[in-house]
């Protein structure tokens, strides 16, 4: 069978890879092709983007969710690639125009996980102690209760964020359990973070596959690897993530799961310094197919939550 080749462009990371690798076995799967003809039909071309080549400061600091993105999407514009694979929680509110989410595959686990060699869980971490980190969510999830502990910038790929913390440049740090499990890396976790302590990213855990919007052959080959109650989850969340602040420089946490048949989220504001925090809980009824009934949920969650902040809060954030 001869087929025009499908490349997917990815980060040049361990684990953008493993991720692209994940992919690629999925649509090799979905193509009926053998393993051996994977490198053929669905080559995987890396690219190092702006957020790999800048390591210096938080990605609020340098720019946001865009700097992992920018350069895979020039290469799906371009047509030298026809996928890109991303992880969710890297994507901004808004693609360019021209590109679409093909697919959304199955969720891995979007837990945090807890790294240390001085503790078994972040509350028992010594008076003062470190806190590796670059998201603001995590670092003002922690301070909220924990406030004596002390955020340092951890950057990196997981395996650079491993050895910093061997090397005690600090004491802890947090990083996705999926992530790790891509990895083979899961013992290394210390602790499962509940939702109920440290509640994940909007879309950790899950994988955005994109390809141009005109890419018919592309957008069915990749449908046949969508999972509709993943997709339908992520949709409540970004929405409810773009209705508050699409960027990187608000800690905003959310996490939506089927439940019973219903979909169950939970939703989450703070502070930059973790002393304020307000949290919304929502249960809705949906079609598995009603994405845009999805996106009004995460919206009336946001309401909600705006509403519970108040506007003088509300403000504040958007001054960030």
């Amino acid at each position: 069978m001869k087929l025009k080749p499908f490349t997917i462009a990815s980060r040049q990371s361990p684990l953008a890879q493993a991720q692209a690798r994940q992919i690629q076995s999925l649509l090799g799967e979905a193509l009926a092709i053998a393993p051996d003809e994977f490198d053929l039909v669905l080559p995987i071309a890396t690219f190092v983007t702006a957020g790999d080549k800048n390591l210096s400061g938080s990605l609020a600091e340098i720019g946001g969710k865009g700097l992992f993105t920018k350069e895979i999407e020039e290469a799906l514009l371009s047509g030298a690639a026809r996928f890109a694979v991303h992880s969710m929680k890297d994507m901004p509110a808004i693609s360019p125009e021209g590109l679409v989410t093909a697919a959304i595959p199955a969720r891995e686990d979007p837990r945090d996980c807890f790294l240390s060699f001085v503790a078994q869980e972040p509350w028992e971490l010594p008076q003062n102690a470190t806190i590796g980190a670059a998201s603001v969510r995590r670092i003002a999830q922690i301070l909220h209760r924990r406030p004596d502990l002390k955020p340092q910038t951890l950057r990196g790929n997981v395996g650079t964020r491993l050895e910093k913390l061997k090397n005690r440049e600090a004491d802890a740090t947090f990083l996705a359990l999926a992530g790790l499990k891509r990895l083979g890396l899961a013992q290394e976790a210390v602790k499962i973070m509940p939702v109920e302590d440290m509640l994940p990213a909007v879309g950790q855990g899950a994988l955005c596959i994109q390809a141009q919007a005109e890419d018919e052959e592309a957008l069915a080959l990749a449908a046949k690897i969508s999972c509709a109650k993943s997709t339908l989850c992520v949709a409540v969340e970004r929405a409810f993530l773009a209705a508050l602040d699409g960027s990187c420089r608000t800690p905003i946490a959310g996490l939506a799961i089927i439940d019973a048949g219903n979909v169950w989220f939970r939703g989450e504001l703070l502070s930059l310094d973790g002393a304020d925090r307000f949290c919304v809980e929502r249960r809705f009824s949906l079609d598995a197919d009603d994405i845009d009934g999805a996106e009004k949920c995460g919206l009336q969650a946001a309401e909600e939550l705006r509403t519970k902040a108040g506007s003088d809060f509300m403000k504040k954030i958007q001054q960030l």
